[in-house]
């Protein structure tokens, strides 16, 4: 009698020693479980709405056994997924299975062959058994990934949970898409399997948080968006070496990429642009880090219904960091400093631009901050061809409608170390020509008190952060700033620019000119991103055969990718992840 294993919801079984299935795909919508029954009778309930397996436990059997197979039956086409032939006093094992979704899998079985060649099945019992439920690792005092800083830096993101892979580049909702692994619950880590551009179908919301979408795996050039906008809807979210290029094509009014109302998010090395509102906003969020991205070419004279747009973002937050990242060829909002309007949010939040540098704006570089707390440190300002206001740091404003928590309140700075090029007095003096000297005429003459209020003489909490100089952070922004583990032709040009104080594309396609574009039409569209063959990862726990090996890891035992062998503080994936990137 063989010992049955019954997935109701037709399902798969993956090893520690078998050969890797063709998906994973966990189900965890509300009412969906596992029964596992074994012929003793012993039944193990697993309510995926709160555990994803692996399931552990221990088998011990009457005889003394020389085998114990797993078999997936897939139609009529038995695959023996793992053979044990190695017992505790010749009798005992212990299992640790993860358990997945398959459409073409019907059943999983268990046999077992004694010493004697005897089919010794109907002796197996289970004990110990128990599910191995992933759950979100906790907001601590371990960093993101070596180089997260700031005051979003502690995010966890997926830590200690699945492994799904992108296989296409569709966005129908399918398994091995984007989109389909953004749907799933629960910590998990997103890795790629393929490298390209992924024209978005509408636009793309991460509602599900516990997550960290890991663009260094892509094999290749790595991965671009476009479209639609996508937007950060959720808690704890991690994302590294992405592309998020909108662009007009759908004739769509939104930004590159933003979020708002959540907390623990970080977004590291991703590249920025074509958007038809702001490229990247992100305000009203707690815990938030944005470092190291290229945010650049907006789109003005594009589909916006207000007409010309063009802008970097809106950033705010309550300990928020905005920190490292390249501002290039945008007509304002530099970014434009805000909470929501009349929201008391903006009375206590902290907002910390650092070592930021902003090239080619236009009418505007930095402005707003309308009773907000922020920090504008060492940042490298860089007129270019498109430049009005050559000195201007920032705008400072002042909320004057009535009836507003904010109305009549100006904002605190603490503004220093900030480098104008071409202005030798405003580097000097930040406050006199780089910040007083900026307000908008609608202000009239501001009262010396004022001025005092608003100027601090100590920064505020900065969270954890390496402070480079102006002229440090500029060097080292160009040179690792963006999606760069393979910078594509879009960044590049933009790189070159701020370097060589030029723009390439001096006219627009649309009105606009000296580096201020309408239409990423005319200055060359998306460029090629190629894919190359994903390494072999036979047990799909999103590390590669060859560098678990290496590393003294099973590449055959999904359970690796969760573990802490290879170091206190991060998973054997994340070890894995962290070593694929340079800075």
């Amino acid at each position: 009698m063989r010992c049955l294993l019954i997935f109701l919801l037709i399902l798969s079984l993956f090893s520690c020693q078998g050969d890797h299935l063709d998906a994973q795909d966990p189900s965890s919508d509300p009412g969906d479980f596992i029964s596992i029954s074994f012929a003793t009778g012993d039944t193990l309930i697993i309510d995926l709405d709160h555990f994803i397996p692996p399931v552990q436990g221990t088998i011990i059997s009457e005889n003394d056994l020389a085998s114990v197979k797993f078999i997936r039956i897939n139609g009529g086409n038995p695959t023996v997924l793992k053979e044990i032939t190695t017992f505790e006093n010749n009798r005992k094992f212990v299992f640790n299975e993860a358990i997945d979704m398959n459409a073409s899998t019907s059943e999983v079985i268990v046999e077992a062959i004694d010493i004697n060649g005897n089919d010794a099945t109907d002796k197996l019992k289970i004990i110990n058994i128990e599910s191995l439920g992933f759950s979100a690792a906790p907001i601590g005092n371990t960093i993101a990934f070596p180089g997260a800083e700031g005051h979003g830096c502690y995010t966890s993101g997926g830590r200690g949970g699945r492994v799904y892979y992108v296989t296409n580049l569709r966005d129908d909702g399918s398994e091995g898409s984007l989109r389909w692994a953004l749907s799933k619950n629960g910590p998990r880590t997103i890795l790629f399997k393929v490298s390209g551009t992924i024209e978005l179908q509408r636009e793309l919301k991460i509602t599900n948080g516990d997550l960290t979408i890991a663009g260094q795996s892509a094999p290749g050039d790595g991965i671009c968006l476009r479209n639609y906008p996508v937007t950060v809807d959720a808690d704890n979210v991690i994302i590294r070496f992405l592309r998020f290029r909108m662009g007009d094509t759908e004739q769509q009014e939104g930004d590159a990429l933003g979020g708002r109302f959540h907390k623990n998010i970080i977004v590291d090395h991703c590249s920025i642009s074509w958007s038809t509102d702001e490229c990247a906003s992100f305000y009203q969020n707690e815990n938030f880090t944005m470092q190291w991205c290229i945010i650049s070419e907006s789109l003005r004279n594009s589909v916006h219904n207000k007409g010309s747009h063009g802008y970097g973002g809106i950033w705010g937050g309550k300990k928020a960091s905005f920190h490292h990242n390249l501002l290039a060829h945008h007509d304002s909002r530099n970014p434009r400093l805000g909470e929501i309007n009349g929201d008391a949010f903006a009375l206590t939040d902290l907002v910390d631009l650092r070592n930021n540098v902003i090239y080619n704006w236009q009418g505007n570089s930095c402005y707003g901050g309308e009773a907000m707390n922020v920090n504008i440190v060492n940042c490298y300002y860089k007129p270019g061809p498109a430049t009005t206001r050559t000195e201007r740091i920032i705008a400072i404003d002042l909320e004057t409608e009535e009836g507003f928590a904010t109305t009549g309140i100006w904002g605190k700075f603490y503004i220093d170390g900030n480098f104008m090029a071409g202005s030798p007095r405003a580097t000097n003096d930040n406050w006199t020509y780089g910040v007083y000297n900026q307000f908008h005429s609608k202000y009239g003459t501001i009262p010396e008190a004022d001025k005092s209020n608003m100027r601090l003489d100590s920064p505020l909490d900065p969270g954890l952060i390496t402070t480079h100089t102006a002229q440090e952070a500029y060097e080292l922004v160009l040179d690792r700033a963006g999606a760069s583990l393979s910078r594509d032709t879009v960044d590049a040009r933009i790189v070159h620019d701020v370097r060589t104080g030029t723009a390439t594309f001096m006219t627009g396609g649309n009105g606009s000119v000296n580096g201020i574009i309408d239409t990423q039409s005319h200055v060359g569209g998306w460029p090629e991103l190629k894919s190359e063959e994903p390494q072999t990862d036979t047990d799909w726990d999103g590390i590669p055969d060859e560098w678990e090996l290496a590393n003294g890891l099973n590449p055959q035992c999904i359970s690796d990718s969760w573990k802490y062998d290879l170091s206190e503080s991060y998973t054997n994936l994340e070890v894995y992840l962290n070593e694929l990137v340079k800075w």
